[in-house]
Parts: C-alpha cells; structure tokens; sequence
C-alpha cells in the first residue's frame, strides 16, 4: 500500500511538473522571425505582455494541439463550422481550442467522483471523459448544424413558391430574390439573411453563378444545392428561370411530403414501444392487483 501511495505521489509530481512546464512555454515562446526583422529594421514591435496578446497566444497555442495538417481536413471543419452558423474568422482555432481544454478539463471534473474507487476504474474513467470532451464540440457543430439545415428546409417551399411568382410577374432573378429574402424576413429570419447575403455578394461584384454557389455551400441543404445547380444551369444554356423554378418547387413539395408521410409512418412503431414499455405493466398491475391481493389473504 506505502508503495502504491509513493507511485502516485511520484505520478502526480510529474504531472504538475510537465503542465508547469507546458505553461511556462505556452505563454512565453521563443521570438518570431518578426521580432527579429523588427529589431534590425527598427521598426515598430508589439509589446509583450498585453493582455490581448496573451488571449491570442494561448487560443493560438492550444489551438495548435489539435489542429489537423490535412488541408482537406480544415476545409471541409471550416465548412461544418459555417453550416452550423459559426461564420468568425478565428472559428476553427476557437474550435480546436475547445477540444484540447474539454479533453484536459473533463477528467478534473470527473476524478472526484471516482477518487475511492480502483486504478484501473479512475483510469477508464479519465480516458472515457478526456475521449468525450474531445469530441463534445464535434457533437455541439453537428447538432447546431442539423437544426440549422431543418430550419432553412422547413422555410424553403413557401420562399420558393414566391420566388416563382415574383420572376413570373417580370421581375429579375436578382431583384426576385431580394424581394423574397425581405418578404420571408419575419416567417423565416435565417433563409432571409442568406438570401439577402447572396444579393449583397452580386451588388458587390460577384458573379452570379459563384454567389449562387456561396449560398449553397454556406447552407448544406440539398434542395437549396440543387436549385442553385438548376439556376446555374438555366443561366448557361439560356432557358427559361420561371419554368426550371416551377418545375423544382414541385420536386421540393413532393420531396416534403414524402417526409412527412414517413415521420407519420413512425409514429405506430414509437408507439408500441411506449405501450410495451409503459402501458402495459401499468394496466397488468391494476388488473392483477387485486387478485394477487385476494390470494396472498387467502393462503
């Protein structure tokens, strides 16, 4: 037992050593080629300690940890993380920086709860919670991202149907989306910033074809990918917008209502297991009960 108290003594010495360490190096690097040319050019240089310096070392330090070399890889988070409605620049360090600090921080929360018990438990335990703190941020982007989508999803029909309408009553894509993105601001706020952000992006100069393919990209949603994909189509070939967006609202209707016919067709299976699990023990226990009652009395 006195062995076992020394090897974890000497365990968490050398933890706190180490983080001390990572700390000290953390927030005091070595200097940056910028420095260097700073002082033999003379020219103007930051001075260290500031606390704005300071947040952006350490967010840029941590974040340096679970960053992924794989530039595909950072593309595709940084599309996830637009998707889900984090559009800040710093948004991917951010992101990995909360990966680092919940996979340190999670095992400290947790260690309390598991002090009395084995070794090997408080090591399962601390792995299991340093593994879901790294991955908690990953579930929060996917989770905010799929509300994100079923939001601009469940507003797109209707905007749609208006677009139609408005480009059929001689207006031009442009001024139809616009007109649109400001009917649908109330009923549908999100579909109405991105619809006016693909405005403002062909005001500022952007193609329509790229700003198109901006909305796209930044919402994820399917219908809105092919709508983009069937307008750019149109606008190379020369065919007619009013026709390609009727014929695409239909698809988009029978689309929702395929949905909902089969959220309506598993409700009966959720059912059951709610009456299985539920109902009926509660009614097995107020039809037996008194029998079982009478019964006990008798013998």
């Amino acid at each position: 037992m006195g062995t076992l108290v020394i090897v974890l003594a000497l365990v968490v010495l050398l933890i706190v050593a180490g983080a001390s360490y990572g700390v000290y190096q953390l927030l005091n690097p070595t200097r940056t080629s910028r420095d260097r040319l700073a002082e033999l050019t003379g020219g103007p240089k930051k001075e260290p300690g500031g606390d704005d310096e300071l947040a952006e070392r350490i967010q840029k330090r941590l974040a340096e940890l679970a960053t992924n070399a794989d530039i595909d890889d950072a593309d595709a988070l940084q599309k996830q993380l637009i998707q889900a409605g984090f559009r800040a620049k710093n948004a991917p360090q951010l992101f990995n920086m909360a990966r680092v600090v919940l996979a340190l921080l999670m095992p400290i929360l947790v260690s309390p709860l598991v002090l009395s018990s084995s070794l090997t438990t408080m090591a399962g335990a601390v792995f299991l919670a340093s593994g879901f703190g790294y991955v908690m941020p990953q579930l929060i982007v996917t989770g905010a991202m799929d509300a994100r989508k079923a939001e601009l999803l469940n507003a797109f029909p209707d905007s749609l149907d208006l677009l139609v309408t408005c480009v059929e009553a001689g207006l031009a894509l442009d001024a139809a989306i616009k007109r649109v993105a400001f009917e649908m601001e109330e009923a549908a706020p999100m579909l109405s910033t991105e619809m006016l952000t693909v405005t403002s992006e062909m005001s500022a100069g952007v193609a329509r074809v790229d700003a198109l393919k901006h909305f796209g990209e930044r919402t994820g949603v399917d219908e809105i990918v092919q709508l983009v994909n069937m307008l750019v189509q149109a606008d190379r070939f020369g065919t007619s917008i009013a026709d390609s967006l009727r014929t695409h609202s239909e698809i988009v209707r029978e689309h929702r209502m395929s949905r909902a016919e089969e959220k309506a067709a598993a409700v009966s299976p959720k059912l059951t297991v709610v009456m299985i699990m539920f109902l009926m023990p509660t009614l097995g226990i107020v039809l037996l009960g008194p029998a079982i009652i009478n019964i006990s009395e008798l013998f």
